[in-house]
């Protein structure tokens, strides 16, 4: 079974996860590299404490006493406006010090977001181009059924 603990985006603290629990159930967008009859579970679900991301100090060691296997950084780090401007470093950090595998994404880029973002340019840094290349993957009815 894969333990996947999931940091989301402070600006979105009270998001209740409805896109990346779907996206995981239908191995969308991040959760495609599971396959379907591979199990997961959600160990953990956090936002990382706000701009500089305090909680990636320590929500990643709970996640692990849970047996966490991968940590997922929410899709609304890339597609919330401004894009979070710490991702890289909060992957870095989470690998280096805690030792967990982190993948950038879960739900598919909804739509409506990727038609935005497609006219602005901070998309065009190539690691931020790398993480969202496989979010913008699904087929057009998958994304706009996330908007």
């Amino acid at each position: 079974m894969k333990k996947i603990g999931i940091i989301i985006c402070a600006r979105y603290q009270d998001c209740g996860g409805g896109k990346c629990f779907r996206a995981l159930k239908e191995r969308h967008g991040g959760f495609s590299r599971y396959s379907a009859d591979e199990a997961v579970e959600i160990i953990g679900y956090s936002n990382c404490g706000g701009c500089p991301g305090g909680n990636v100090e320590y929500v990643p060691a709970e996640f692990s006493k849970n047996g966490c296997d991968v940590v997922h950084l929410a899709t609304g780090l890339l597609v919330g406006y401004p894009p979070c401007p710490n991702i890289r470093r909060f992957k870095a950090f989470i690998e280096s010090h805690h030792g967990l595998p982190v993948v950038v994404g879960t739900h598919p880029i909804p739509r409506k977001y990727l038609e935005t973002h497609r006219k602005l340019t901070f998309w065009d840094e190539a690691d931020l181009k790398a993480f969202v290349i496989p979010l913008m993957a699904e087929q057009r009815d998958v994304l706009e059924s996330y908007d």
